[in-house]
């Protein structure tokens, strides 16, 4: 017996009847909208006193205490290959935890939170910044830009050697 599966793309951008719809935070990283689900952020924090880390790659900036925690930063922007923020403002931080360790992933800035439906993400389009890519969990087409859904377990399981692969 033969089985074939058929998939069908609709572009309807209204709630399936389940009501699959996922809040996403979303930051801006280097000019780029980027979303992370909502139920994966901590916090959302101005990073202070950060301690570099002897030996560490060059993504990780250092760590901070923050209440009572002690978090590693993480520099989205050179996680994500793109170059320094020149433009003097401080990075602002999302807070998140995988397998018990709290992180802050470092931004340019905050947004707001959008509601958004899950049947609408769309897979990372073949033209994605590969490096992009691999912490990408899909895509949203928003009024006039791109909205990259970030993985957030793979931006934090990614060594610098994986990146440059």
């Amino acid at each position: 017996m033969t089985s074939t599966t058929t998939t069908t793309t609709t572009t309807t951008k209204a709630p399936s009847a389940d009501g699959a719809i996922t809040e996403y935070v979303t930051t801006m990283i280097g000019g780029q909208l980027f979303g992370m689900p909502i139920s994966r952020v901590q916090d959302v924090f101005m990073p202070e006193r950060l301690t570099r880390v002897p030996l560490a790659s060059s993504d990780v900036a250092g760590v901070l205490n923050l209440r009572g925690r002690i978090v590693t930063a993480i520099d989205m922007r050179s996680r994500l290959g793109l170059p320094k923020n020149e433009d003097g403002k401080p990075p602002m931080a999302v807070g998140v935890d995988l397998r018990g360790e709290s992180y802050g992933l470092l931004i340019d800035s905050i947004g707001e939170v959008l509601k958004l439906a899950d049947e609408s993400r769309e897979v990372n389009p073949v033209n994605l910044d590969p490096r992009m890519t691999k912490m990408a969990d899909g895509v949203h087409r928003l009024d006039g830009q791109l909205m990259v859904v970030l993985d957030v377990d793979r931006i934090l399981e990614i060594s610098p050697d994986k990146l440059a692969a």
